[in-house]
């Protein structure tokens, strides 16, 4: 048994949610040059400039990537030998998103209540997803997700007969519908098997993977490769004023589901795709 002061929790949330707003992963960078080279369009290459640009003076001078310093969102793997002490996990992880945002003087986006609309003023609560692992370390991961993007995400309750390409399709057409709206060049987060809600989880988590970095089941690895090319052929391009480049990744988490069904959800963000990750 291994015990973890929660005030280490908490230094570490503050330092993933100013981290994360900062500067994007190297594995966006690198997918953000990389779409540059392949877009053919005069003008969606200046919107890579203006990208490249913008992300180079917010790690230069601290400030965010976009003004929407979204939602923050965890992914936390925590050790069953794991014992905390000193407060409770889930509050340890707000007060370092507290911190976070109030003393990174970053938008506070939160509101108490989804009708009646009054702000919490430090961006709590956050959303947290647990999952209990072996050993005696708490990886957290952070996952700051702007409402541009997340405003365009679907969920289709499928059938069975529909099939791969029923999945294929249902992807593609929640890309066309965001168009313009989900700030391309995008990634693409997609969940695909369990139930409502887990396909919905699956598909925000698949955000978190790194471009370029395929599922290791090779006919998803496909259904990634083949999906991309047609987003990237509908010619919304980079800020949705056409071009080569849509979508910089289509990332596909798949589960066991039920004989009568095949849930599908489709979580779409903007090349400001932020994850970072800690482990404790």
């Amino acid at each position: 048994m291994r015990n973890i002061y929660v005030s280490e929790i908490t230094k570490a949330v503050k330092e993933l949610c100013i981290d994360a707003n900062h500067k994007l992963s190297p594995d966006m960078e690198e997918a953000i040059k990389k779409a540059k080279e392949l877009e053919k369009s005069d003008l969606g290459r200046r919107i890579f400039d203006q990208l490249e640009e913008n992300l180079k003076i917010a790690g230069n001078d601290q400030i965010p990537i976009c003004q929407d310093t979204g939602m923050a969102v965890f992914f936390v793997n925590v050790g069953q030998e794991v014992h905390f002490e000193g407060g409770v996990l889930t509050d340890a992880i707000n007060e370092g998103v507290r911190q976070g945002y109030t003393e990174g003087y970053l938008r506070k986006s939160v509101v108490k209540d989804p009708l009646i609309r009054e702000n919490t003023g430090d961006n709590t609560p956050a959303v947290i997803h647990y999952n209990i692992v072996p050993g005696d370390k708490v990886e957290i991961t952070i996952a700051p997700k702007g409402f541009g993007s997340e405003n365009m995400s679907r969920v289709f309750m499928l059938k069975p007969a529909d099939g791969e390409e029923g999945v294929k399709n249902a992807i593609v057409q929640a890309v066309k519908d965001a168009g313009p709206n989900a700030c391309p060049p995008m990634v693409v987060g997609v969940g695909v098997g369990g139930t409502f809600e887990k396909c919905a989880l699956m598909a925000k988590e698949a955000l978190t993977r790194k471009v370029g970095e395929h599922s290791e089941i090779p006919y998803v690895k496909d259904m990634e490769e083949e999906v991309l090319a047609r987003i990237n052929k509908t010619g919304i391009g980079p800020g949705g004023l056409g071009g080569t480049v849509t979508a910089l990744a289509v990332n596909i988490n798949t589960y066991p589901t039920h004989i009568a069904g095949l849930p599908v959800a489709i979580n779409i963000c903007c090349h400001v795709n932020r994850h970072r990750s800690v482990v404790v």
